[in-house]
């Protein structure tokens, strides 16, 4: 199960200027970008709640993850704000889809249209079979999305490995009883990963590949 952005995509500009329009527009500060990207992974009220340093989200969170969303469409249409693969995420895709005996999901922080926009762009909309995103449960690291994900393929979690690169895909695989593997092209620090749980650190999808695979033997 992969998360999105930050593993699979690099997202952080139309984040960061979409939060920056959002903060704007209800007067107060643009949050830095490092502050931003520490909270990529969540649900986006979450992320604007603690942004604005709050204990979790209010209604007030609520209506700016509303205007979050209604601009994020028109971010993402500039050409300069592309959801990119990272380099190499494409053909390790490719060979993993290629297998009989591995199942590709998705556990995101996106919302269930930004997860599809993003399966389509990439023309893997057919090729993941399972996925959860911020709309069908709660944020990471809660481990719902992967429990989920587990009960709808009949997979169990022991058989599962979770990969991401954020502290919260690293709890939120471990509360699940799955295996954890942390990317280093992504928001988080590997130290940080190893400590909330990561078994492996991949350095390029190369490693992916080749740590999934010894998994499915």
């Amino acid at each position: 199960m992969f998360d999105c952005d930050g593993t699979l995509v690099d997202t952080i500009a139309i984040i960061q200027e979409s939060m920056a329009r959002t903060f704007t527009q209800f007067g107060y500060p643009v949050p830095a970008i490092e502050k931003t990207r520490s909270t990529v992974g969540l649900t986006l009220d979450v992320s604007i709640s603690l942004l604005l340093g709050r204990d979790g989200p209010d209604e007030e969170c609520r209506e700016m993850m509303a205007y979050y969303r209604s601009l994020f469409a028109e971010v993402r249409s500039d050409p300069a704000m592309q959801e990119r693969l990272y380099d190499g995420i494409g053909p390790m895709l490719e060979h993993l889809f290629l297998r009989d005996d591995i199942v590709i999901g998705a556990v995101t922080g996106k919302s269930r249209r930004g997860l599809a926009h993003m399966l389509d762009v990439h023309g893997y909309t057919r090729k993941f079979v399972v996925s959860r995103t911020a709309d069908d449960c709660p944020s990471k690291p809660h481990p719902a999305m992967v429990l989920e994900c587990c009960v709808e393929t009949g997979i169990e979690p022991a058989e599962t490995v979770v990969i991401g690169d954020s502290v919260y895909d690293m709890q939120m695989s471990r509360s699940a009883g799955a295996d954890a593997i942390g990317v280093s092209w992504g928001y988080g620090a590997t130290t940080d990963l190893t400590t909330s749980g990561a078994s492996a650190i991949a350095e390029s999808p190369d490693d992916i590949l080749n740590l999934v695979l010894k998994t499915a033997q």
